[in-house]
C-alpha cells in the first residue's frame, strides 16, 4: 500500500513537472492567461512549482513590456494588465531573488511604455514603497533592478514626486552609504565625453551599482522642494553629504584641466546621464540649510577688529561717517597671525609661503558663483535658471578680473583682453588650468588679480561678512580680495555704489579719495561717472597691514602700490566688504512697506461717481514716494531698522535713531508727495506701452493672497482705461489722493512696519544664506 502511495505522488510530480514544462515551453504571451498562472501560483505558495511557475510568468511577462507589444494595452486588456501590476506588492514580499529581480524590472519597463502608464505605476504606493525598499537589498542584482526602475519611474515629474512622497530617496541614500562601505573607494569615479556633454563614468563593473545609486540619489535630490528635504532624516544629509563632497574634486579637477576624457570602447564599462552639475548641485542643495557653527564669529569681535572702540566705536561711527564721510581705523586688525585677528585663518591658509605661488592653488580650488537677483526670494527658482552652470569653472568678469592701469591714459587694461569690452561675446570665458597659470604671469608683469564673491568661497571670510550685514541691517555683505604686484595700480579712479570697508592684509598701499563739493549717495546699480571737474579736494591715505578704512558709495577713489620709506617695493593684499543697499533697504523701500502695511488694512471703496477705487490712490502715493527720492536724501540712505542691536537695552541708540528718521520720512511724504507728479509720470510710462508699477514687484511677496486679487496685480490692469476717468474727474481723484495721503501719514505706526519689513528682511536674507551654504560647499 505505502509503495503504491508513493508511486502516486511520485507520478503527480512528474505530470505536475510536465505541465510545468509545457508551459514554460510554449511561453504564453496573452496577459490574462498570465495574471491567471501567477495569481494560482501566489494563493499556493506550498506547491513546489509554484515559484518556477512565477518565474516563467514574470519572465515571459517582461519580455512583452520590453517589446511595447501594440495589442498588450489595447481597451479590452487593460483591465488585465492593471490586474498584473496589482500582483507586483505581493511578489515584491518573495524572498527569490529571481523573482524580485524580474518584478522590478517589470516596474520598470512598464513605467518607460507611456506618460500614462508611469502615471499608473507612480500612484500605486504599494507598487512605490516596494520598490523603494529593494534598493538596500543584499542581493546585488535586486538593487541594480530596483534603482534601474526608480530611474525609469523617475523621468516623468509625477513620477519623481511620488517617489520623494514616499520616502525613496531616504532608502537611495542608505543604499548609497551601504555600497561605498562595502566597496570601500570610489575612486573610479570620472568625468567623460559622451556626445558633447560632460557625463560621470566608471571604469570597473563593480562600481555599476555604485553609479546607478549616485545617479537616481542625484535626480531625486535636485527635484526636492524644501519641505521634502527639511523631512530626511538630518543625519542621512550630512551622512551623503560628506561622501558627495569627497566625489566632487575629482570631478571638478577634471573640468578645470579642460581635457574631458573620451569614451573608448571597452573602457567604460557603465556610462550615466548624470553630468558634473548635476552633482554640484545636489552638493548644493543638501548644504544650503547647513547649520555652519564652525564659521561662528561674534559680532562683537567684528565690531573691535574693524571700528575700533571709545570714541572709534560703531555708535561714533553710525553717528559721524556712515554714509557720509571716510574713516581710518589704524592697525585693528595687525598681527593677523595671532589668534584673535579676524582674517588670520585665511591669510594663514593661503599665504603660508610667497604671496604669487597661492594665486594658482587658489584659484583651481574656485567655481563660478552665479550672481543671484537681488529681489530672488526662492532659492529652488534661482537653482532651476542656472541650472546646467552650477560647479563650473570662474568665468572672467563675472568672477575674476586681471588688469592694470595704463600709465598715460589712467585707463584699465585687461590681461585677457578678449574678454575686455567686445560685447559680441555671448558665451562666457572660463578660466582652464592653463588660464590660471597665465595669471601668475600676469602678475609678474604689474596685473593685479581681482577675485568676486570671497564670501561664497571661504568659510572665515562669510562669518565675518554675515555679521558685517547683520550690524547694517542689510540681507547681505559682499567681499573681494585685490592682490596687487609692487608699483602697480589695478582699477583706475572710480565710483562705488555701494559702501566698502577696505581691509589691509598684507603689505602696503596707498589710496587717493576726492572729496566732492556736493555730495548724493547714489542708488544700488545706477551707472556713475567720475566728476573730475569737481576734484576739488583730495586725501591721500597709506595703509598698513592691519589697517581698516571706509569709503561711502558714490566717494570717487584711486589705489597703487608705492615705494616704501626704505626703498623696497611691496605687492599689496586687501580685501574690501561690499554693503550693498539693495531697493528694498534704504529708508524708500520701508516707507513703500510703510504704506502696503497699512493698506492691507483699508477698507477697499469705490466712488460711484468717478468709478476710481481708493487701492488706486494708493498706487499713486507709491508713485509719489519714488519721486521724493531724487530731491530728499534721507529716502536714499539705508534703513537700519532690521539692524542688530549692540545693547541689551530695548530703547537703545539705535532703535531712537530709526523712529526719528521714520517720523521726518512721513513728515516728508505729506509735504511733498504730488498727485499731479504722479499722474505725470503714469501717463508717460503708458504713452511708452510700459507697466508703472513694475519696479515694485519685490512689494509682492508681503501681500495677503486674499488681498492680492483685489489690491495688486502685476503686471497692473486696467491703469490705462482708468486714466481717462481721472482727466475726466480730476478734482475729485487729487482730493481721494489727499484723503488716502492725510489718513496714511497719521495712522502709520513704526512698530507694525517694523514687524513687517523685518519679514521681508528675512526673506532675502534666508536665500542670501541658502545661495551662500550651497557655494561655500562647492569650495571646501
Amino acid at each position: 500500500m505505502e509503495e503504491r502511495e508513493m508511486g502516486s505522488r511520485r507520478a503527480d510530480k512528474r505530470r505536475r513537472k510536465s505541465k510545468t514544462s509545457h508551459i514554460a515551453h510554449r511561453r504564453p504571451s496573452n496577459p490574462e492567461t498570465l495574471f491567471s498562472l501567477t495569481l494560482a501560483a501566489l494563493t499556493n505558495p506550498q506547491n513546489p512549482s509554484s515559484e518556477s511557475l512565477i518565474k516563467t510568468s514574470l519572465n515571459v511577462l517582461l519580455r512583452l513590456f520590453l517589446k511595447e507589444s501594440p495589442n498588450l494595452f489595447s481597451p479590452t486588456q487593460e483591465d488585465t494588465v492593471n490586474s498584473v501590476l496589482a500582483l507586483l506588492p505581493l511578489l515584491f514580499k518573495s524572498r527569490c531573488a529571481e523573482i524580485l529581480w524580474a518584478s522590478a524590472r517589470i516596474v520598470g519597463a512598464a513605467s518607460l511604455i507611456s506618460v500614462e502608464m508611469n502615471g499608473k505605476i507612480a500612484s500605486d504606493a504599494e507598487i512605490v514603497k516596494a520598490l523603494a525598499r529593494k534598493v538596500v537589498s543584499s542581493e546585488r542584482r535586486v538593487a541594480m533592478a530596483a534603482c534601474n526602475s526608480i530611474l525609469d519611474v523617475s523621468t516623468t515629474s509625477f513620477g519623481r514626486q511620488r517617489l520623494l512622497e514616499l520616502s525613496a530617496l531616504n532608502y537611495l541614500m542608505l543604499g548609497f552609504l551601504q555600497v561605498l562601505k562595502s566597496s570601500g573607494s570610489s575612486s573610479s569615479l570620472c568625468t567623460v565625453d559622451n556626445r558633447g556633454a560632460a557625463c560621470l563614468g566608471v571604469e570597473l563593473r563593480e562600481d555599476e551599482l555604485l553609479l546607478l545609486l549616485l545617479n537616481a540619489l542625484v535626480t531625486l535630490i535636485n527635484s526636492c522642494s524644501i519641505e521634502q528635504q527639511d523631512k530626511i532624516p538630518r543625519k542621512l544629509i550630512v551622512t551623503s553629504l560628506v561622501h558627495l563632497k569627497q566625489l566632487w574634486p575629482e570631478v571638478r579637477e577634471q573640468m578645470l584641466a579642460g581635457n574631458i576624457m573620451t569614451v573608448c570602447q571597452g573602457k567604460h564599462k557603465c556610462l550615466s546621464n548624470l553630468t558634473a552639475n548635476n552633482l554640484a548641485e545636489s552638493i548644493f542643495r543638501l548644504s544650503m540649510n547647513a547649520l555652519h557653527t564652525d564659521r561662528a564669529i561674534e559680532s562683537e569681535v567684528v565690531v573691535r577688529h574693524i571700528f575700533g572702540s571709545g570714541k572709534s566705536s560703531f555708535v561714533d561711527f553710525i553717528s559721524n561717517h556712515w554714509e557720509s564721510s571716510p574713516f581710518l581705523i589704524r592697525g585693528m586688525t595687525k598681527d593677523l597671525d595671532k589668534q584673535g585677528g579676524i582674517f588670520s585663518s585665511f591669510v594663514k591658509f593661503n599665504c603660508a609661503g610667497k604671496v604669487p605661488l597661492f594665486i594658482s592653488s587658489m584659484l583651481q580650488g574656485m567655481v563660478s558663483c552665479i550672481p543671484i537677483a537681488s529681489d530672488e526670494t526662492d532659492i529652488l527658482s534661482f537653482l532651476e535658471e542656472i541650472r546646467g552652470a552650477l560647479g563650473c569653472p570662474i568665468i572672467y568678469q563675472q568672477d575674476i578680473r586681471v588688469l592694470t592701469i595704463e600709465p598715460d591714459l589712467k585707463t584699465e587694461r585687461h590681461y585677457f583682453q578678449g574678454s575686455l569690452t567686445d560685447h559680441s561675446i555671448k558665451v562666457p570665458i572660463s578660466f582652464f588650468v592653463s588660464d590660471i597659470l597665465k595669471c601668475e604671469e600676469a602678475y609678474k608683469q604689474g596685473y593685479t588679480i581681482a577675485l568676486r564673491g570671497m564670501e561664497f568661497r571661504f568659510k572665515s571670510i562669510a562669518a565675518i561678512a554675515d555679521q558685517v550685514a547683520s550690524l547694517f541691517g542689510q540681507p547681505s555683505v559682499g567681499a573681494n580680495l585685490y592682490l596687487t604686484p609692487p608699483n602697480s595700480q589695478g582699477l583706475a579712479c572710480h565710483c562705488d555704489d555701494h559702501c566698502v570697508f577696505i581691509c589691509q592684509l598684507l603689505g602696503t598701499k596707498q589710496w587717493t579719495i576726492y572729496l566732492e563739493p556736493v555730495f548724493q549717495l547714489p542708488r544700488l546699480y545706477q551707472h556713475l561717472e567720475c566728476p573730475w571737474g569737481s576734484m576739488m579736494q583730495k586725501r591721500q591715505i597709506i595703509l598698513n597691514e592691519g589697517d581698516v578704512m571706509y569709503i561711502p558709495r558714490g566717494f570717487p577713489h584711486e589705489a597703487s602700490t608705492i615705494v616704501g620709506t626704505d626703498g623696497t617695493a611691496e605687492f599689496s593684499l586687501h580685501v574690501t566688504l561690499s554693503v550693498e543697499i539693495e531697493p528694498p533697504f534704504d529708508w524708500e523701500g520701508f516707507a513703500h512697506v510703510a504704506l502696503l502695511q497699512w493698506s492691507q488694512n483699508l477698507k477697499v471703496s469705490l466712488d460711484l461717481a468717478t468709478g476710481i477705487s481708493s487701492t488706486f490712490s494708493v498706487r499713486f502715493l507709491h508713485v509719489a514716494i519714488r519721486l521724493i527720492r531724487n530731491a530728499e536724501p534721507v529716502f536714499r540712505k539705508a534703513c537700519l531698522v532690521a539692524a542688530d542691536s549692540l545693547t541689551s537695552d530695548p530703547e537703545d541708540w539705535l532703535e531712537h535713531n530709526q523712529r526719528a528718521i521714520f517720523n521726518s520720512l512721513i513728515n516728508k511724504i505729506y509735504e511733498l508727495s504730488s498727485f499731479t507728479d504722479a499722474l505725470e509720470t503714469i501717463q508717460i510710462a503708458i504713452q511708452r506701452c510700459e507697466d508703472p508699477f513694475c519696479w515694485m514687484g519685490w512689494l509682492s511677496v508681503l501681500i495677503d493672497k486674499e488681498m492680492s486679487v483685489h489690491y495688486w496685480k502685476f503686471p497692473s490692469e486696467g491703469i490705462d482705461k482708468l486714466l481717462p476717468l481721472i482727466d475726466q474727474h480730476r478734482d475729485s481723484a487729487e482730493a481721494a489722493f489727499v484723503h488716502v495721503k492725510s489718513k496714511f501719514c497719521r495712522e502709520a505706526l513704526f512698530d507694525d512696519v517694523k514687524e513687517c519689513y523685518k519679514k521681508l528682511h528675512d526673506m532675502y536674507k534666508k536665500t542670501r544664506n541658502q545661495y551662500m551654504n550651497g557655494m561655500l560647499s562647492l569650495h571646501y
